[in-house]
């Protein structure tokens, strides 16, 4: 066995090399691929607004003024401190909270009643429960129709524009169900918002 050593070593050598070789020409390969067939998700699916990168459609973004469109609510925090930071990409994770949680039935209690004196609602106004609840990322970009039309006569209002148009600009970045099936009809808040910073609703 011992004689035959030099000649294994040089085997596994070679069987080294082919692999790293066959592996460097696969990612080449799927990497021309990607960038040329789907070279917009390949490159994070970014959002451009006056040749400025603003965001990615696949991360969502926080907003506060009421002349936006808000998302969904964001758990993540910041890995170094454990504190809140909404929508960090870099620590994505839910809240972990079950359904009979205390925490979750007052913070989601205290969050519908919030959406509902900032839009206008009724007080037994049905809420979109995507409004109101994390999902397991913690920073997802899409919120739901439904979610984005209670939200049109507060952005409406505060811009000074007719709610009429801005409903109809939803309407337009209605995003159907994956392969007409799965899913829920959505829509992405930063291109929303940033359709209504450009006059999209005027």
């Amino acid at each position: 066995m011992i004689a035959s050593l030099p000649k294994e070593l040089v085997r596994a050598i070679r069987l080294t090399l082919v692999f790293g070789a066959m592996s460097l020409v696969y990612g080449l390969v799927m990497t021309g691929f990607a960038q040329g067939v789907f070279h917009n998700q390949a490159n994070g699916s970014l959002i451009t607004h006056n040749g400025q990168v603003v965001g990615s459609s696949l991360i969502g973004q926080e907003f506060t003024s009421p002349r936006y469109f808000q998302g969904r609510p964001s758990a993540t925090e910041n890995a170094t401190t454990d504190k809140p930071q909404p929508y960090n990409a870099a620590n994505s994770a839910g809240s972990n909270l079950g359904p009979n949680n205390a925490a979750l039935i007052q913070r989601v209690a205290a969050q519908v009643k919030q959406i509902r004196k900032q839009d206008g609602l009724g007080p037994n106004s049905t809420v979109p429960v995507d409004l109101v609840t994390t999902d397991f990322s913690g920073f997802d970009p899409d919120i739901s129709e439904a979610a984005a039309l209670i939200q049109v006569d507060r952005v409406a209002k505060a811009r000074g524009l007719d709610s009429a148009k801005v409903r109809t600009l939803v309407d337009s970045l209605v995003q159907g169900r994956i392969l007409g099936v799965f899913g829920e009809p959505y829509v992405n808040v930063l291109a929303l918002n940033l359709a209504l910073d450009q006059g999209a609703a005027r």
